[in-house]
């Protein structure tokens, strides 16, 4: 499958998918609080992808039954919201969601602390954060595609983290994923070059321990192998000449 280069009139509709998937992912963080259920969660972000008149790009997606992936601690990604699973404090949540905008996907994910966590999971969140900006300092026209791979992995492998292997980012548009594939690891080869106007969905899955992941009976939800903890953070990227534009974070690159 090729990489789309999107028109002018599809980057306008994609950034508004992406400005209405800030808002949900900062209504969710107001909303977070000890004792609430993942399904309370789920429910919320789906009202507020609606309210917008945005479709939620997860529900039925490959048959994945709800609008918010919602995975706690050792949960890497694509847990599924349960009315019996409470969040408490001490944990550490990640959300990911996507809407789609006149046919036009977003996808962005974050990982949040609920109340006092420990200082283990404060640096996890910040380092895998961190660990994203590091890839798209090389998210320009001319720049490799695993030159943003090589980055994100290597800045948290130095620092002593796991890089998730069998998971990557992807290019996004009119499906959800589209062509590329973006592995967070150094992959020994360049890859595509990048061109102005690709929109790629950049995610960074990192583990407190090591890199190995299992599935969960539910064949949706990823685990850790060894139960350390996992963070998550994701944001959809227009490719210019220049720096790149976050089409799911405006207040741009920190």
């Amino acid at each position: 499958m090729p990489i789309t280069v999107k028109s002018p009139r599809e980057i306008e509709l994609m950034t508004e998918a992406g400005r209405i998937l800030e808002i949900v992912h900062k209504e969710l963080e107001k909303a977070l609080h000890p004792g609430m259920t993942t399904m309370q969660i789920d429910r919320i972000g789906e009202e507020v992808i609606r309210s917008y008149g945005c479709v939620p790009s997860f529900l039925d997606y490959n048959g994945y039954p709800a609008s918010i992936c919602v995975s706690v601690n050792d949960e890497v990604v694509h847990g599924i919201p349960s009315e019996h699973r409470f969040i408490r404090e001490g944990d550490i949540v990640s959300l990911d969601a996507g809407v789609i905008y006149k046919g036009y996907h977003s996808d962005a994910a974050r990982t949040h602390g609920i109340g006092e966590i420990s200082e283990e999971a404060k640096k996890l969140i910040r380092i895998t954060r961190e660990s994203f900006f590091e890839g798209i300092k090389y998210a320009r026209e001319g720049n490799h595609l695993f030159d943003i791979s090589s980055a994100i992995g290597r800045y948290a492998e130095e620092r002593g983290y796991g890089v998730v292997r069998d998971l990557c980012g992807h290019g996004i548009g009119t499906a959800l994923h589209e062509a590329p594939e973006i592995p967070n690891y150094e992959m020994g080869r360049k890859g595509v070059k990048l061109k102005a106007g690709m929109t790629l969905a950049i995610e960074p899955m990192i583990n407190a321990g090591g890199w190995e992941v299992d599935w969960m009976d539910d064949d949706w939800t990823v685990v850790t192998r060894d139960h350390s903890l996992s963070a998550h953070y994701e944001n959809t990227v227009l490719i210019t000449e220049g720096e790149p534009v976050l089409l799911t974070l405006t207040e741009g690159i920190q």
